[in-house]
């Protein structure tokens, strides 16, 4: 497997040190959070596009992905959520970015049959636009739609190779699903998987990765066991807890832990 880190732990970084980064502490690739407060947004313009995918190539580190906020089961008209999520793979095309990151994010008080309908018809429909740029759509285990179970009822009526699943560890796990059955829900969809570690689900402050509650072993030697040769993807959500402990004098650490998970479950 193939390690990343996300930029939502080194908010606003500029790219050259994210990229720096990235190759002293021995990670392949890069999440890119995609907002208008980082340095890679929907709203850049071709000749800077153009230099952050040169930065990336000449780096030889890869962009893993577009980590966007577009919310496919929110209430409400189609086009402003279609509109995000086309400009969330123009991006990602335009930098080689092989997938792009959506929310499900349906309303608490959304009949989940409604959300569900509503996410899959979006996506459905997203489909086509990123067939034709070559980039995945991948729904994240996150928010209304938190565990495997959850997102299978959106991904499967969809039923489109481009269309997929992001497994975030935390997510899961708060919802009160093993590995075993998380990856059981998902292989069949799965671009990749965040991983990540807490102190508890009361506190949700990010920790490095082994010293909390996680069950990082399990997930790993689930996806082992299986056969699966995709990336874990390191999201440290720094940018929302400012006590947390800097990204950048973990990352060897958190490499190492990763890096001795998939040797031990070999």
């Amino acid at each position: 497997m193939k390690l990343a880190f996300s930029t939502l732990g080194v908010p606003g970084l500029p790219v050259p040190e994210v990229l720096a980064l990235a190759a002293e502490h021995g990670y392949h690739g890069v999440e890119l959070r995609a907002h208008p407060e980082e340095p890679v947004h929907a709203g850049l313009g071709p000749a800077e596009r153009a230099e952050v995918a040169a930065a990336f190539k000449a780096s030889g580190i890869e962009i893993l992905g577009i980590a966007g906020y577009a919310r496919v089961a929110e209430p409400g008209a189609d086009e402003p959520v279609l509109g995000e999520i086309r400009q969330l793979l123009q991006l990602a095309h335009d930098l080689g970015a092989p997938f792009v990151r959506v929310f499900p994010g349906a309303a608490p008080d959304q009949p989940p049959a409604d959300a569900d309908a509503t996410a899959a018809r979006r996506l459905g429909t997203a489909a086509e636009d990123a067939g034709a740029l070559g980039v995945r759509i991948l729904l994240e285990t996150h928010d209304s739609h938190r565990t495997g179970a959850d997102a299978i009822r959106v991904l499967g009526p969809v039923g489109h190779r481009q269309v997929g699943a992001l497994w975030d560890v935390m997510h899961t796990w708060l919802g009160g699903e093993q590995p075993s059955e998380t990856y059981a829900a998902l292989f069949p969809h799965l671009g990749y998987v965040q991983v990540k570690d807490i102190a508890s689900a009361e506190d949700t402050t990010p920790l490095p990765l082994g010293a909390g509650v996680l069950p990082l072993t399990e997930c790993v030697e689930v996806l082992s066991r299986h056969g699966w040769d995709g990336w874990l993807c390191w999201e440290y959500e720094k940018r929302w807890y400012e006590s947390a402990a800097p990204l950048p004098g973990l990352l060897d650490a958190g490499r190492e832990h990763l890096v001795r998970l998939l040797s031990d479950s070999a």
